[in-house]
């Protein structure tokens, strides 16, 4: 089933008036398509059209669209009072509230309306395309075409296939993301498809950090933000998607994958969802918003370093080698022996380890004893590990050492991979998963999550940039330690390690 979605004068129906099918109605009709827009409540069409009309010409006076284009985008859009009306159309994308039985009743009635050789999408984030067709008496015209929002300024889609959709549906759909400016990635029908599934090792394993009591919220958003180059902190996200659209949609996830552990929901997110406490749109979640800005604890004052001499591990040869140039060049003083001096500073660099292991397993004062995430924040912010027993004068010593200048420094409680190296792997390894499970291309994880997500990086070309051998090792040390099976590698992930080759590398 193939339509040519690139033909002049394309007729497209979109079914629902609300944030996200306006959003759709409009980057269709600039894209040259003819749209016609119905919504159960006719005002809210109305409303659509005249809003569409604003945002174009906000574009044409910030120069980003010419005056006629923007006319004829407009003349291109059609409000209808009837969903019969939607009937000349070849491709409609349903836009409604994201509830199974309301979907499952639009399609069956648009399928007593349009040709029988129409393709049918759903603009669905959370739920199945291939249950949504299960009910439907043609389901190989049924695919999923997920936008995000806002659908103007954020250009990706998602084009879902179901297990009945037919040859050629998803091309079709293809081809309509990109007329309309979008940057279209396939992928098979699988709990939060693509883009959702990934997003949990940012916000749930944030969460989870959170209640081990590593770190509070305010430094966990600093560490990612600042030390590893996430465009916000996930506590900060969170407050802004608002938890009970994030929390909901990771337990929906979790129970779609068969409580599969990597997606478990975080307890302090369901209660503080419970509680109220939302996020922006409250004025109230991690961070308070007294005025519309976000309002949350101060970073405490750097105390001083205290001169006592340092000795680094080298039980990391690379990793002991950045952290002794950050400290020459912050002014301490090193120690080279074997074994360090009865006062000194002892810092070590654990992979996946947490800082009593490092302690234990070295035979060092864990007294004295520091850990340093050599891998994430090296001239941004330094994250540095205290074990449970470090002495305050010690820990503060480092936090002085090392967040004295102009680089920032965090102290955190013990925890097996730090913030960042368990945060970024579990992303890593998500994104692995993704792949193992043909859900979508090496390629296409790795550009969705970019123009989606906004990380630092593509999930597996970061997992590239950082070795497959070293996200191994720390996923491996933290399972080790937890013993938690959320941690465990995936087999994509594993085997790339032990053959030295990149991830991006598919079994074909």
């Amino acid at each position: 089933m193939t339509i040519d979605a690139n033909q002049e004068g394309l007729t497209v129906g979109v079914i629902g008036a609300g944030t996200m099918g306006r959003g759709i109605a409009q980057v269709a009709a600039v894209g040259g398509c003819t749209v016609k827009l119905f919504d159960a409540n006719h005002d809210a069409a109305l409303d659509a059209a005249s809003f569409i009309e604003k945002m174009l010409d906000r574009a044409v006076e910030r120069g980003r669209m010419e005056g006629p284009d923007a006319k004829a985008a407009v003349d291109r859009l059609e409000i209808v009072n009837n969903v019969s009306d939607l009937a000349p159309c070849p491709i409609v994308i349903e836009a409604v509230i994201e509830d199974l039985d309301i979907k499952r009743k639009v399609f069956a009635e648009l399928e007593t309306i349009v040709d029988e050789d129409a393709i049918l999408a759903s603009n669905t984030s959370s739920l199945s395309v291939t249950l949504i067709a299960a009910s439907c008496e043609r389901p190989e015209r049924i695919a999923g075409m997920h936008f995000f929002n806002p659908v103007p300024l954020m250009r990706l889609v998602e084009v879902i296939e179901g297990a009945r959709t037919g040859p050629g549906v998803a091309d079709t759909l293809l081809q309509l993301g990109k007329r309309m400016g979008r940057v279209p990635v396939r992928v098979g029908d699988a709990p939060g498809f693509l883009v959702n599934q990934i997003g949990r090792g940012f916000t749930v394993e944030s969460a989870h950090i959170f209640e081990d009591g590593v770190a509070d919220f305010y430094d966990i958003d600093r560490i990612l933000r600042d030390g590893v180059g996430f465009r916000m902190g996930p506590f900060e996200l969170m407050d802004l998607t608002a938890l009970d659209t994030t929390h909901p949609a990771t337990e929906m996830i979790y129970r779609q994958f068969n409580d599969e552990p990597r997606y478990r929901p975080s307890l302090m997110m369901s209660l503080r969802m419970e509680a109220g406490l939302l996020g922006r749109k409250v004025g109230q979640g991690f961070y308070d918003y007294p005025e519309g800005t976000p309002v949350g604890d101060d970073e405490p004052a750097v105390p001083p370093y205290d001169g006592r001499s340092v000795w680094i591990s080298d039980e990391e040869p690379e990793a002991a080698e950045a952290v002794r140039q950050a400290v020459i060049d912050a002014g301490g003083n090193l120690e080279k022996d074997q074994r360090p001096s009865d006062d000194a500073l002892i810092l070590v660099t654990p992979i996946g380890d947490d800082a009593t292991t490092a302690a234990v397993e070295q035979g060092l004062d864990a007294t004295r004893t520091i850990a340093v995430d050599s891998l994430f924040g090296a001239g941004r912010r330094w994250t540095l590990m205290r074990t449970p027993v470090t002495a305050a004068e010690i820990a503060a010593s480092a936090h002085g050492l090392f967040g004295g200048g102009d680089v920032p420094a965090t102290v955190i409680n013990d925890g097996p991979g730090f913030v960042a190296q368990r945060v970024v792997s579990m992303i890593i390894n998500i994104g692995c998963a993704v792949a193992q499970a043909r859900t979508s291309s090496p390629e296409d994880i790795d550009q969705a999550v970019s123009l989606a997500l906004a990380y630092p990086s593509g999930p597996l070309a970061w997992g590239d940039a950082i070795g497959p051998t070293t996200v191994l090792r720390v996923l491996q040390n933290i399972y080790k330690l937890t013993g938690d099976p959320r941690y465990r590698p995936t087999p994509w992930l594993r085997r790339r390690a032990q053959l030295g080759v990149s991830l991006l590398v598919t079994d074909d």
